[in-house]
């Protein structure tokens, strides 16, 4: 029962039931609506009261019992389902399938005990530069329900993440020039039944008569953002290619990425665009009404003294804008209360202060903890294309910092703890804060390092908790060359860890550790949004198993500075390969 236990205590996810319930529809030909109505009732019963213990009263104790019951006799009713006239059902094999499928993906990954690859949505693309497709790279990813958005040079991709063991693409969207990198590089935004997409480059005139994107041509120098209308996902449909471009006004240099900010009250989603171009240093504005998205608008740029890459936002009581790129970044202010275009308002925000790093040349990434205390920083020496975590690179180099938001003091920093070969591009890329008041940690994307997550609750002092690194691409062509790839950007949402890989698709998985004990959810996630705050109330589960288990929590196993393997308390198993 002990086992049993960990699986049902009030951190387990129905998810994994929905999988196995996706398999029966499999193996029974039920429509999968059907098949996901009958674990409705096994996922209310999976929210079990907390284990009880000596101090837990009689009343809770009861309701345990009565609810442990429940789910022996639901159960049962399954086993009952399965075996049909007593024959069995080869539910298990269907099951062995998915999990077989996610362990091909990672067979070359190397990753610690307190990570667990659930599922995998494969968009291969070529290793080979001379097959067709080679370079059309996956990119950054965000979430709408449960439905996950990854960007691709040539489009995007809708994927069914439901069951996240087994995520299902809806669609993958080829119609921004498909099978080229001219529409690069396909940074995705999503907010409701609308969907945005960067593209980086200025269309080149030989290019012109094939560029077009949602069945229209763009035209020569067009560079800019997509919108979609994506109400019927397996079927998006254009609303607006809106030029950002040199022969624009205001002037454009494209969008390398994006942010999305909404204003719901007064019925605008504003998009904080990075060009990431010195020739358009500072945040492109954009408006787009919700009442009518083919009217959007490029209002104006925000000066920021240099170029932005990433642009991250956090709301609710923070209201702070932050600027990665250049030699730092930049922060500005914004109050909602006031009416656009006024100052300080969404249109307008006010820089606070800006921030240079010696040895950083390009700032990359920025994020906050959920009370807006601390800004994260990441940077990208080589642009994303060179080896640069390797045991011989500078420090600066394989840094991540830690500033105070208000000012910009510098809190700490944290080096990359896993040197990387010479055949690995390697940089500290995209990431985000995982929704706790109980810790800061950071889960983030780090292209052939893999995944990291990061505990930084004491800025001076951070450790890595978990990793997933895969082993070296080789490049077909010269095996003596590095050969690009790895993580585009790995968020936490929900419970899972969700890893974009460039070449591979989209991997996900599960992290058992107590540091992302209490995580919020949200029913959606733009990445560099963060749509809320709340204050920090400390690790209340974070200092021993012992005081976690007074909590009446599950405890999976809570990891310390320097150690990598899952859990303070050491001994648990918690399955699958973790060397390969």
């Amino acid at each position: 029962m002990r086992g049993f236990m960990r699986v049902v205590g009030p951190n387990a996810s129905a998810n994994r039931w929905r999988a196995v319930f996706l398999a029966l529809s499999l193996v029974q030909d039920w429509p999968e609506a059907q098949a996901a109505e009958f674990p409705k009732k096994l996922e209310e019963l999976m929210h079990l009261p907390s284990i009880p213990n000596r101090k837990t009263g009689p009343g809770i104790r009861a309701a345990f019992r009565k609810r442990a019951w429940q789910l022996i006799v639901w159960l049962l009713l399954l086993a009952l389902l399965v075996t049909p006239f007593g024959g069995a059902v080869p539910i298990a094999y269907a099951v062995a399938a998915l999990a077989s499928v996610v362990q091909d993906a990672v067979s070359t990954f190397t990753y610690t005990q307190n990570m667990h690859p659930m599922g995998f949505s494969e968009k291969a693309v070529p290793l080979d530069n001379t097959v067709p497709g080679s370079g059309v790279f996956n990119s950054d990813i965000t979430f709408w329900g449960r439905t996950a958005y990854q960007g691709t040079y040539e489009g995007f991709r809708i994927i069914n993440i439901s069951a996240p063991a087994n995520p299902v693409e809806i669609i993958n969207y080829t119609g921004c020039v498909g099978g080229t990198a001219i529409g690069n590089q396909g940074d995705v935004l999503v907010w409701d039944n609308l969907l945005i997409r960067s593209w980086n480059s200025a269309v080149s005139a030989a290019n012109a008569p094939i560029a077009s994107c949602g069945g229209a041509l763009v035209g020569q120098g067009f560079e800019g953002l997509n919108i979609f209308d994506i109400s019927d996902p397996a079927n998006p449909v254009l609303v607006k290619n809106l030029r950002m471009a040199s022969d624009t006004t205001p002037t454009g240099c494209g969008s390398h990425t994006a942010t999305l900010v909404p204003d719901v009250a007064r019925g605008n989603l504003y998009v904080y665009n990075s060009a990431s171009s010195g020739a358009c240093p500072g945040i492109d504005i954009v408006k787009i009404p919700l009442a009518n998205p083919a009217s959007a608008v490029f209002l104006r740029r925000e000066p920021s003294g240099r170029s932005c890459h990433d642009t991250s936002v956090i709301l609710g009581d923070v209201n702070l804008v932050a600027c990665a790129g250049g030699n730092g970044f930049t922060v500005w202010s914004f109050d909602p209360s006031i009416n656009p275009p006024g100052v300080g308002s969404l249109e307008d925000p006010v820089q606070l202060y800006t921030r240079a790093i010696t040895g950083v040349a390009i700032g990359h990434s920025a994020s906050f903890t959920w009370n807006g205390e601390v800004l994260i920083f990441g940077h990208e020496p080589g642009g994303g294309g060179q080896a640069q975590c390797q045991a011989t690179s500078s420090v600066t180099n394989r840094s991540l910092f830690f500033f105070k938001a208000s000012d910009g003091t510098l809190l700490g920093t944290f080096v990359h703890p896993r040197p990387q070969t010479n055949l690995e591009n390697c940089t500290w890329h995209n990431f985000n804060v995982v929704p706790t008041d109980k810790r800061h940690v950071l889960v983030a994307g780090n292209y052939q390092s893999g995944i990291s997550v990061v505990e930084f609750t004491d800025p001076a002092n951070a450790f890595e908790v978990a990793y997933a690194d895969p082993a070296p691409l080789v490049n077909p062509n010269n095996p003596a060359l590095l050969e690009l790839g790895g993580d585009w950007s790995t968020y936490w949402y929900n419970g899972r860890i969700y890893e974009s890989d460039i070449t591979r698709g989209v991997i996900v998985w599960n992290l058992s550790d107590n540091v992302v004990a209490g995580a919020r959810n949200f029913d959606h996630l733009n990445p560099q949004t963060q749509e809320t705050s709340f204050p920090f109330k400390g690790t209340a589960f974070g200092t021993y198993k012992a005081a976690a288990n007074q909590q009446g929590f599950i405890v999976f196993g809570e990891s310390a500075p320097g150690d990598v393997s899952g859990g303070a308390g050491g001994g648990e198993d918690f399955g699958g390969d973790h060397d390969h």
